[in-house]
């Protein structure tokens, strides 16, 4: 089951005789059934489903993306669950992979085996399975399950989603890795409809477009030069939502790519690319279970340039945005003004119990933890800005108030329902995966409990190109926005959510680093390096200009779950 030229996967099996031409009844959008693909992947289409793309071209296009991931991760046999015409299967047979060819629809795996023939004389080993009993049809453990051409999206009900996931979880080896790639959705229901078929479409002469969406259906239209037109009718998924089931099924640690790229644009790919695995590590490192954004933030964060600026520079104790009550205020008394805001909006007594996510040099929990006599910890990703946590702890005499741990926001290592209070201050910014670090929070909050925030984010209105400097510095494929953390707030289930903007205060403040930073240059040479400051000095401008132009949004969310 797949819709995208090059792969012709067809998903789960369903009924297999074959049909004339594709049945969708008097009105096509009300068909939204896993198993009405049979219904439309008649002879006719599959056919013609070689003539989407020219074989060369796409190889020449997708390049060695799939060959060398496999092949970094030690992969020697692969179940191609989507095998459609067989693009994928041939290719990996041809690099030396053991590989089995698995498909609902039996005209394409009939399509596939003469392909095989066809480039290269291979006889593939073909499977008539449906994924939601995989394992009924498919025997032995393989090191990786392909799963690609957005054939996932077949799939209309959550609970064929699920199962299927879970049959591609239990055919894997204990460290094996399911790949699944999809449309990218988003842009289409968020933005319209707008594809560069740069890497997936590589035929001159056939058109693909989307002919209806919304929520829950997108109905593609694919035009031949004959003049001869066939439909598929598919499940938009949402990126977020694809990660999630993926987690909830089992997998450790998903990561996702953009048109083979790994940091992307939110809305700039065609599709998307989900390399989940299996493999479960109770590691006492646990930065080998980090995201790649997750990483990146935490090798900057870890190295010695910028412990020292930070910590020099930024406001010592405090660092993040400050609410400032004049332009040229010092940064430490403005920083540690957010801390106490913060905490005004929150019930705290010593009986309260706090985690600080992203908590950095853990200011903010020596100011609660003195302030209140609550117990805070502190989890963060820097093990460098960690280790000066506790330090300060100790001198303070608050270290038997305040554990360090570390960790990412991304899998909180505690239990459900631990914390009456969960704090964060412009930190989520450097999560890949926003939706999970929310999810995560709300997991460990206790019934009744708040979340007090701040972020750094992109206005409700602001432009792609406008945010462009900032996701270059940071790596990342995008930024939160007050809309969007209040729409994912509400999809968790809290019962309130209040936004206290202090936008003005993102300039003023990203402008009072920079003349800091202009003015003690010569002071701090010795620690932080010329390139290092250099390129800190151009990415606080554009924080300044984007703030000032009303790219960005900052303030101080509080929320009762």
């Amino acid at each position: 089951m797949t819709e995208k030229p090059g792969n012709g996967g067809s998903g789960p099996e369903g009924d297999v005789r074959a049909h004339p031409e594709q049945a969708f009844g008097e009105d096509p959008l009300l068909v939204r059934d896993t198993d009405h693909y049979t219904d439309e992947y008649v002879k006719g289409f599959v056919e013609k489903w070689d003539d989407l793309i020219d074989w060369k071209k796409r190889y020449e296009s997708e390049g060695r993306f799939f060959i060398d991931l496999l092949k970094s991760r030690g992969v020697k046999s692969v179940l191609d669950v989507a095998t459609g015409t067989g693009f994928h299967s041939v290719r990996l047979i041809e690099e030396g992979f053991d590989t089995v060819s698995a498909d609902g629809s039996p005209e394409m795996l009939v399509k596939a085996f003469e392909n095989g023939q066809t480039y290269g004389g291979h006889v593939l080993r073909v499977v008539h399975a449906d994924w939601r009993w995989l394992n009924r049809d498919v025997h032995g453990e393989f090191d990786a399950v392909i799963c690609l051409g957005n054939s996932f999206t077949h799939l209309f009900s959550e609970r064929d989603r699920r199962k299927a996931l879970a049959e591609f979880y239990a055919v894997l080896k204990h460290d094996g890795i399911l790949i699944l790639d999809q449309r990218n959705y988003d842009s289409i229901l968020d933005n319209g409809f707008s594809s560069k078929h740069t890497y997936y479409y590589c035929g001159e002469e056939v058109s693909a477009e989307p002919e209806y969406v919304d929520e829950g259906l997108a109905r593609f239209r694919y035009s031949f030069p004959d003049k001869s037109e066939y439909h598929l009718n598919m499940y938009p998924l949402r990126k977020d939502y694809t990660r999630r089931l993926l987690r909830e099924v089992g997998f450790q640690r998903v990561e996702t790519y953009g048109d083979f790229q790994d940091t992307f644009s939110a809305d700039e790919p065609d599709f998307l690319i989900h390399v989940a695995e299996k493999n479960y590590s109770p590691s006492i490192d646990p930065a080998s279970g980090y995201s790649t954004a997750v990483n990146v933030a935490r090798d900057y964060y870890n190295s010695q340039d910028a412990d020292n600026f930070y910590f020099n520079i930024w406001g010592g104790e405090d660092i993040h945005v400050g609410l400032y009550d004049t332009p040229d205020e010092a940064i430490a008394p403005a920083s540690h003004r957010t801390v106490e805001r913060m905490a005004s909006k929150v019930q705290l007594s010593k009986d309260s119990t706090v985690l600080d996510v992203g908590s950095g040099y853990g200011g903010a929990a020596r100011h609660l933890a003195r302030t209140y006599g609550c117990k805070v910890t502190c989890l963060n990703l820097s093990e460098v800005e960690n280790n000066r946590n506790r330090e300060m702890n100790e001198q303070q005499g608050l270290a038997d108030l305040i554990e360090v741990v570390d960790g990412s926001f991304e899998d909180l290592p505690f239990e459900d329902k631990q914390f009456t209070v969960v704090w964060s201050q412009d930190a989520f910014l450097h999560s890949g995966d926003r939706v999970r670090v929310l999810q995560e929070i709300v997991r460990v909050l206790k019934p009744r409990g708040e979340i007090v925030f701040t972020d750094p984010m992109a206005a409700d209105t602001a432009e792609k190109a406008s945010l462009k400097p900032i996701l270059d510095r940071l790596h990342l494929d995008s930024m939160a926005s007050p809309a969007y953390y209040r729409r994912e707030l509400n999809r968790l289930g809290v019962s309130s959510i209040d936004f206290e903007d202090h936008t003005p205060q993102l300039p003023t403040h990203y402008g009072r680093v920079l003349e800091e930073t202009e003015r003690r240059t010569a002071e701090i040479a010795g620690a932080v390096s010329d390139e290092y400051l250099g390129r800190m000095k151009v990415g606080l401008q554009h924080w300044v200009d984007g703030g000032n132009t009303g790219s960005l949004a900052w303030g101080i969310f509080h929320v009762r779950a």
